[in-house]
């Protein structure tokens, strides 16, 4: 009988204790899911703005009924160093020129110069390794920074052909053709046919030192193009993204990864309520807009990285999260790639995003374009 009353005991305490561990992971149980291509890697480079927003157009592509393609993410990358470089100089040194971007300057490039598939371009020389920019932009830097500190500068073509040089030696010669479905596009004719417009796609954020519903000029080093963004309060903001998301719109996520708890290799960001917890299922600290403008105006909250939010689930708490691919590759991730933002994490953490004009509600879209 004492056998079998410690085994009773035994078995009991195994079940507490799996009972605990249990409440300790995160199950997730999938809301919305919009179709995506594979997760890639970004490589030693500061290139996550197109990752990101070329993911988010292979996405828009399937969205429209057209094909999986792995679009090229170094063709945008090359095109926007040339534009950055010109801009730079032509600001006598002013403006800024790093790796950093935002997502319109994926869609800017389309439109005047295209894409191209991943097979036509990879941006590397020896395609078994991995992308790195560092001594690139290290090199462009320097020489534009010679171009304008020089006695009598003035812009001249012999400087834009050095950059496009340097380019091309460590990135290669972009196509002028693309062949597809035994035909031969350019570029442009080939984003064309695809159906992507940069005028479909809008991008939204939420600060009260602007005005809302207005278009402003987001206050961030990487908006070197001074490109404008709409201005909605925190609560529109997240519901039009829950909508979106809802009805089959994926998005273009800008924001702040510096926080403690924010952990790719845990697939999870969160806000805890208390901290001493970790990283479980927990309540969370309820985030205000006064909240994000403080952190704005801080710097605590900066937009260091861009990721595609792909989906909704919610954890066994019924906490919601955004399903988001990030480009840090599948290694030391238990979600292949992927993690999940609780909405309080979205709501301060927040930069902007970009969807397209379609996943707005009706009187969202007459405010915003009167």
């Amino acid at each position: 009988m004492r056998i079998i009353k410690v085994n009773i005991l035994m078995v009991v305490a195994c079940l507490l204790f799996s009972g605990i561990h249990a409440q300790d992971n995160f199950e997730f149980e999938s809301i919305a899911e919009t179709k995506t291509t594979a997760v890639k890697s970004q490589g030693s480079t500061g290139t996550c703005w197109a990752f990101s927003t070329v993911s988010f157009i292979e996405s828009e592509i399937m969205r429209m009924g057209g094909p999986e393609l792995d679009l090229s993410e170094m063709y945008i990358v090359k095109h926007t160093y040339e534009d950055k470089a010109q801009q730079y100089v032509l600001l006598h040194g002013m403006g800024n020129f790093s790796q950093g971007g935002q997502a319109h300057d994926v869609t800017n490039v389309i439109e005047e110069h295209g894409f191209v598939t991943e097979s036509d371009f990879s941006g590397m020389p020896d395609t078994h390794m991995i992308h790195n920019h560092s001594e690139m932009a290290t090199t462009l830097k320097t020489l534009l920074d010679a171009y304008i500190k020089q006695k009598g500068a003035s812009p001249s073509e012999m400087w834009y052909k050095n950059i496009h040089s340097v380019l091309i030696n460590y990135m290669g010669e972009v196509p002028s053709q693309v062949q597809f479905n035994k035909r031969t596009y350019s570029p442009v004719q080939f984003a064309q046919g695809f159906g992507i417009d940069k005028n479909n796609y809008v991008e939204l954020s939420s600060y009260t030192h602007h005005p809302f519903y207005t278009p402003f000029d987001l206050e961030v080093p990487d908006n070197w193009s001074h490109d404008r963004y709409y201005n909605l309060p925190i609560d529109e903001l997240i519901n039009t993204m829950k909508n979106a998301l809802e009805k089959g719109y994926s998005i273009v996520w800008d924001g702040d990864v510096s926080e403690d708890f924010f952990s790719h290799k845990k697939g999870v960001a969160l806000v805890p309520e208390d901290e001493s917890k970790g990283f479980v299922p927990q309540t969370e600290k309820s985030v205000t807009q006064e909240d994000r403008q403080k952190a704005f105006y801080s710097w605590k909250a900066t937009d260091d990285h861009l990721m595609h939010i792909v989906g909704m689930a919610k954890d066994q708490n019924g906490t919601i999260y955004f399903k988001t691919k990030n480009s840090w590759g599948t290694k030391s991730n238990p979600y292949q790639g992927y993690l999940y933002m609780s909405e309080q994490y979205v709501r301060m953490n927040t930069v902007a995003v970009m969807l397209h004009k379609q996943a707005l509600g009706k009187e969202l879209s007459k405010k915003l374009f009167k």
